[in-house]
C-alpha cells in the first residue's frame, strides 16, 4: 500500500492506493512530505484503484448526490466524495483519468469552502510577479508557458488560485499539469494581472473593465455545475478576484515578445 500526504498550496492532500503505476502518478506530480508512514492529518483523503471503465470518449462528466455523498462520473473514472469533497474513493482507468478526477474533486473542494479557484489557463512568474494566461481550448495557453521558459511555471493547465483573508490573490504551483509535469522551482506568487489570450499576428495589451474581465473567466473556471449553492459560491470568487486583480486582452505571435507589453 501506497501512503503519502501531498503540499498543495496551504492544503494537503492524503492518497492511498496499491496500484504502482498510480503512485509514480502523485509522486511525479505533487509536492511529498517528508512525513509519510503515518495515519496522517489532511485536508482531503483520496483513496485510488484502478482497473475500472475504458479510455475517455469525449463523453461528460455526469455528477449526482445524495444527503452524503457526491458521485462524479465518466467512462474512464467513478469518484464518490463527501458532501464536503474532504474524502473521496476514485476507481479510474489510467493516468488522464486520475488528473481529471482530482481536478473535479479538488476543485469542488476549493469551492464549497470558498477557498479559490482552478482556472483553465497557464500561470508564470516574471521578476517576482505572477502572470496568468487563460483562453479557449487551442488559444495557446501552454505555448505561452513553454515560450516564457526559463521563468517559473506555475501552471500550464490548471492555475490554483488562493484568495487570502485580506484579499489578495496568490497563485500556488499547480500539480494539475498537461506536460510539464515536474514542480516549480518555486512554491507561491502574487497574482498581478489576467490575460486573455488571442493569436495575432501583431503584439498588443488592452485593458479590459472588472465586468469585462468577470464575463470571459466564468467559463474558464474547472467546474461542472451540479448544485446551486456552489455555482453561486464560484461566481462570488470569480468576482472577488477580477476586482483585485486587472484583466486584459493579450494578442501575442508565437514567440516571446508579448513579454515586452507586460510589466
Amino acid at each position: 500500500m501506497f501512503v503519502a500526504t501531498a503540499i498543495v498550496g496551504k492544503s494537503r492532500i492524503s492518497f492511498k492506493t496499491q496500484s504502482e503505476r498510480m503512485a509514480e502518478f502523485v509522486k511525479r506530480r505533487f509536492r511529498i512530505s517528508n512525513i509519510q508512514h503515518q495515519e496522517p492529518q489532511a485536508d482531503l483523503y483520496v483513496r485510488i484503484q484502478d482497473g475500472y471503465g475504458k479510455p475517455f470518449d469525449e463523453g461528460p462528466v455526469h455528477i449526482s448526490a445524495s444527503d452524503h455523498s457526491v458521485t462524479f462520473q465518466r467512462c474512464d473514472y467513478h469518484m464518490v466524495s463527501s458532501r464536503d469533497y474532504s474524502s473521496a474513493e476514485i476507481h479510474i482507468y489510467d493516468e488522464f483519468a486520475l488528473k481529471h478526477a482530482l481536478i473535479n474533486l479538488y476543485s469542488s473542494w476549493l469551492i464549497h469552502g470558498a477557498r479559490g479557484l482552478l482556472i483553465h489557463s497557464s500561470c508564470v512568474i516574471h521578476e517576482g510577479k505572477a502572470w496568468m494566461f487563460a483562453g479557449q481550448s487551442g488559444a495557446g495557453k501552454s505555448t505561452v508557458a513553454e515560450l516564457s521558459r526559463p521563468r517559473p511555471i506555475l501552471s500550464d493547465e490548471a492555475t490554483f488560485l488562493y484568495i487570502e483573508e485580506n484579499g489578495r490573490v496568490t497563485v500556488y504551483d499547480s500539480p494539475f499539469r498537461s506536460e510539464m509535469e515536474n514542480p516549480c522551482e518555486l512554491e507561491e506568487a502574487k497574482l498581478y494581472g489576467i490575460h486573455y489570450i488571442i493569436q495575432s499576428p501583431d503584439v498588443e495589451r488592452i485593458s479590459i473593465t472588472p465586468l469585462d474581465g468577470f464575463a470571459l473567466m466564468l467559463d474558464k473556471v474547472f467546474y461542472w455545475r451540479h448544485d446551486a449553492k456552489e455555482t453561486r459560491n464560484m461566481i462570488a470568487l470569480c468576482k472577488k478576484v477580477v476586482q483585485q486583480v486587472p484583466s486584459y486582452q493579450l494578442y501575442f505571435q508565437k514567440n516571446d515578445t508579448f513579454w515586452e507589453r507586460i510589466s
